[in-house]
């Protein structure tokens, strides 16, 4: 059941009601780019103790980015039980077993590199990335490209035609080295053909099906856990964390994301820069629970 939401515009700072919600925590689910993680793309060393903690007390911690699910894997290692959200809810993961996946119908796939091949021969610069549920696959393998795409897909193959993967797509990602707004997204729209695109990013876009999102994925994950709404927290900064907060009691903006994310949010958090996530979360876990810190 989605959580009540908050009046558009109502985001502020912690208050007593939400410290009262907190007491209820199960589950927190976080953005990473723009989220938690720092001004160098790193996480904060801060969250590892953070979630000793939440584990000790049964609150399951729950990465959701556009990042695929291996680079999510590689950047937190083997920790039993927890869930992945990845290539933004396309497709969920949990010790190894996949919760959901939607795969994208393999003509679309084929219309939009098309489409996105006529761009760049038109003068536009940009790469696109097919998101497998096995691996991610380039055709572009220049050093630029590359490396705007290594942080997101660390696992990937360079292949001669993106056209003859065989693989089952969840994702097309589209890296665009200028306005990806102004630029890419537009033709992307105009031949959507019932698919949803997303600027995720002012670089990345990501085209996948219409009903594979953030938050759809939090509301499956939800269901398998058996954890309500009311029971959850949300971090994010940008527009394809939006719908996540419908599927959250405790849901916080950063305080350096977009204007529309700040605008439907509950809370806002500190900026990523500040590590606001890791500053919230010692907030929430100080007001669930305190004679579970030390097991007892």
């Amino acid at each position: 059941m989605t959580a009540p939401h908050p009046t558009p515009g109502h985001a502020g700072p912690l208050d007593t009601d939400a410290l009262a919600d907190a007491a209820k925590l199960e589950l927190v689910v976080c953005d990473m780019d723009g989220t938690l993680l720092d001004a160098d793309g790193a996480i904060p060393d801060g969250l590892w103790p953070l979630l000793d903690r939440m584990e000790r007390r049964g609150i399951l911690f729950a990465p959701a980015s556009g990042r695929q699910y291996a680079t999510l894997e590689t950047m937190f290692g083997a920790r039993a039980g927890m869930p992945f959200i990845a290539e933004n809810g396309t497709f969920v993961v949990r010790d190894g077993a996949t919760l959901s996946a939607s795969v994208i119908d393999p003509g679309h796939v084929a219309r939009t590199i098309g489409l996105l091949r006529g761009l760049a021969r038109a003068g536009r610069d940009l790469g696109t990335v097919l998101c497998g549920t096995r691996t991610a696959y380039i055709e572009r393998s220049d050093k630029p490209f590359r490396d705007a795409v290594a942080p997101y897909y660390r696992s990937n193959e360079v292949v001669a035609d993106l056209t003859g993967v065989r693989d089952d797509i969840i994702k097309v990602a589209i890296y665009d080295f200028g306005d990806a707004e102004a630029g890419t997204l537009p033709a992307l729209e105009a031949e959507a053909e019932g698919h949803k695109v997303t600027l995720s990013t002012p670089h990345w876009i990501d085209v996948s099906n219409a009903d594979a999102t953030k938050g759809r994925a939090l509301a499956a994950l939800q269901k398998a856990l058996g954890i309500p709404a009311s029971r959850t927290a949300v971090f994010g900064d940008y527009l394809n964390d939006l719908d996540m907060l419908e599927h959250a009691g405790l849901s916080f903006a950063m305080a350096n994301g977009h204007p529309g994310l700040i605008a439907r949010a509950r809370f806002i958090a500190p900026a990523n820069t500040d590590h606001g996530v890791i500053t919230t979360l010692e907030r929430l876990l100080e007001a669930t629970r305190p004679g579970d810190e030390d097991g007892s």
